[in-house]
């Protein structure tokens, strides 16, 4: 807490919400607030609370379970093209059929990414992270991987996400796929891991100014030469509806169920506000809707 002229200037406090699926939350509280308030009661299997600014823990309930993260999982592709040395967020990547053909497969969330369309590195985050693109996802995981085939390009990206992970120090956290579609249950995190990992992402001025929009209308060259007209939401409710979100990550698992709906996945001005993966919100000062997403993942 910092003070100036007798005023309470509050810091930057992540949490991270998880069941079945993960969330991460941050909120500036006063720290004689927070002692002055118990802690709210968190109805999801595990949830973590820290001050940003001193990195402190302020609250955890399971914070160092591992749990499946589903489309949170997207918060390291982000941070990993994002922190790509050289990184040139006007780079041209081309839409290829197979990552289509991947989501039809996989029955994922998707940007409906067009083939033959040229979208820039910048265009492909918001692709990611509004409607949770697992097209998008692969596209980043095809340009930014190494190897001779997508499939050689994707496995060395995943490399890297874990890499990152382990760089970063989180200890249970292990990523098996690009988009938190798993085949083999091994894409996982803890509350405590995943605030972290939201606590670095925040960081980066893009990563900031992408998952606090509502939504966003691009342009790409189509393949017939004309131009492409895209326009994608956000799949977290709370921003545009409750005053002071600014992110960060929906995330639902599969097959959905009323107890694992989708939260929004929030960064918000509120103090001590939480929100559960029920399908209504944790009982605190002020309460959130929640709401299921589909198709899953997201």
């Amino acid at each position: 807490m910092h003070k100036r002229r007798g005023i309470v200037t509050p810091r930057w406090r992540v949490a991270a919400v998880a069941s079945t699926v993960a969330v991460a939350i941050a909120v500036p509280v006063a720290m004689a607030q927070a002692s002055a308030e118990p802690p709210p009661e968190v109805s999801a299997q595990g949830a973590y609370l820290l001050d940003t600014g001193s990195n402190k823990e302020l609250m955890a309930k399971d914070a160092n379970t591992k749990r499946p993260m589903a489309s949170t999982t997207k918060i390291m592709t982000a941070l990993v093209v994002l922190e790509t040395r050289g990184l040139d967020l006007n780079q041209q990547v081309t839409v290829k059929q197979e990552y289509r053909d991947y989501v039809t497969k996989a029955g994922a969330s998707t940007a409906d990414l067009q083939t033959g369309d040229k979208l820039t590195v910048n265009q492909l985050l918001y692709a990611l992270m509004l409607p949770s693109g697992c097209d998008a996802a692969m596209a980043l995981a095809d340009t930014f991987g190494t190897g001779d085939t997508t499939a050689e390009r994707t496995k060395s990206f995943i490399s890297k996400m874990n890499a990152k992970a382990k760089d970063l120090g989180l200890a249970n956290t292990n990523y098996d796929s690009f988009d938190g579609v798993s085949a083999d249950s091994d894409n996982y995190s803890t509350p405590h891991d995943l605030a972290q990992l939201t606590r670095r992402a925040m960081d980066n001025a893009t990563f900031d100014t992408v998952v606090k929009s509502v939504s966003t209308e691009q342009e790409a060259p189509a393949a017939n030469g004309h131009t492409r007209y895209y326009s994608w939401d956000n799949t977290n409710q709370l921003l545009g509806s409750y005053q002071g979100a600014i992110g960060v990550k929906t995330g639902t698992t599969t097959p959905p169920d009323p107890v694992w709906c989708s939260p929004p996945s929030a960064v918000t001005r509120r103090s001590w506000e939480s929100c559960s993966t029920t399908r209504t919100a944790t009982r605190t000062r002020r309460r959130c809707s929640t709401g299921r997403t589909t198709p899953p993942p997201r």
